[in-house]
Order: structure tokens, then sequence, then C-alpha cells
């Protein structure tokens, strides 16, 4: 029998990548994804399903309050929790609720599948705390400051760390077109104008390594 599972996210073009991803692999069956964690209880509810592949920030239900309910009503389920932070705090809290894993979206599609099928196996999937990025607090304030969304900082990393808008693309489960325009916003926030600029700008402010 094939593990069910259901995407819980509410970014449309990333679940269409992860569904095309996951789809490839035979020993799943990928259901019909949610939007929230209220469309999730009540899929859950209706149906038995056997692995979640869980964003943590959604509308009117988020995953932790989400998680909450799973531990209670549905213990048996397999979670893994996919965001963009990978912080000791958020790692602790996802274990004790009951959480069998995160996979951050800065991971490739090699690393999702690798993931899920551990999870899906009855193995655990924490990311080793020495990779963690940088710290909630310092994060929140730059994006504060400069007006830029969570995806931003990712992409922003990712062009620091040399990866072209393809590479990027493949990695965050979006179009090249996509990455693109994500580029030109940032420039426009930060007041860069050259892939360098942008480069030299991510590392004076901590976002990767010098």
């Amino acid at each position: 029998m094939p593990v069910r599972l259901i995407i819980a996210d509410d970014h449309p073009l990333l679940v269409d990548g992860l569904r095309k991803v996951l789809g490839e692999m035979s020993e799943l069956e990928v259901l019909e994804p949610v939007g929230d964690g209220r469309q999730l209880l009540t899929r859950l509810r209706q149906a038995p399903i056997d692995m979640v592949l869980l964003d943590l920030h959604m509308p009117k239900a988020d995953g932790v309050e989400t998680l909450k309910v799973i531990r209670k009503e549905f213990p048996q389920l397999k979670v893994l929790v996919f965001t963009s932070y990978n912080q000791p705090r958020l790692l602790r809290e996802i274990r004790e609720l009951g959480a069998k894993g995160l996979l951050l979206k800065s991971n490739d599609s090699v690393a999702l599948k690798e993931a899920v099928r551990v999870v899906a196996g009855g193995g655990i999937w924490f990311p080793e705390e020495g990779e963690a990025v940088t710290g909630g607090k310092f994060l929140d304030e730059f994006m504060k400051k400069y007006q830029v969304t969570q995806r931003e900082v990712e992409v922003l990393r990712m062009i620091a760390e040399g990866y072209t808008s393809k590479e990027i693309g493949k990695r965050l489960f979006v179009s090249e077109f996509t990455i693109n325009a994500h580029r030109r916003n940032i420039c426009r926030k930060l007041g860069v104008s050259t892939p360098a600029g942008l480069v030299r700008f991510a590392r004076e402010h901590g976002l990767v390594g010098g």
C-alpha cells in the first residue's frame, strides 16, 4: 500500500513543484493539497492519511497551532515540517509537538525525496543545529529594515552563494522567471544594481559567510 501524503502549504507555485517531485515516488500517493491548517484538520478527520508535509506559515491556523491539534487527535500521523527557518528553538518546539522531521525550503529535490522517504519509513529527519541559519531576531530586524520578504532573503542568500536563477528556481520549486522577478525586487529594495553588489551586500550584512 502506498503512503498517503498530503501537502499543507498556501503557495500554489511551490505546491505544484512539490507535487511534481513527489509524484515521481512510486511508494507515495500524493493527495489533493490544502492551503491552511483548518483545511488540513478537516481532511484528516474525513479520511485516513499517513503523512503530512506541513508549512509552518499558513493563514487561519498556522503549522504550530495545527501540530498541537495533530498531537492530540492523530498521534500516529507522520509530520515533516517544511520551512525556511532552521533555529534551535524552532527545532525543539516542533520535536516536542511530535513532528518527525524538518526540511528547509532551500533544499533541493533530492533532499526532499530522501526526507519524505525517511519519515514515511518511520525515521526522523532533522538538520544538525550547526546548520542553523542566522538567528530569528536578527533576520526579523533585517527584513523590517529593508522591507524584504522571507522568500527574498532566501533568494538573496543563494545568489550570494553563487547559484544562478535557474538553479535557485529548481531548489525552491519555482520558475526561473519567478526568481528573476525576485532579483529585481531585491535590487530595488536594497538599492543595489549588480549581482556583485548583491553578493557584497549579503556578506556585509551577515546573511552568508564572508
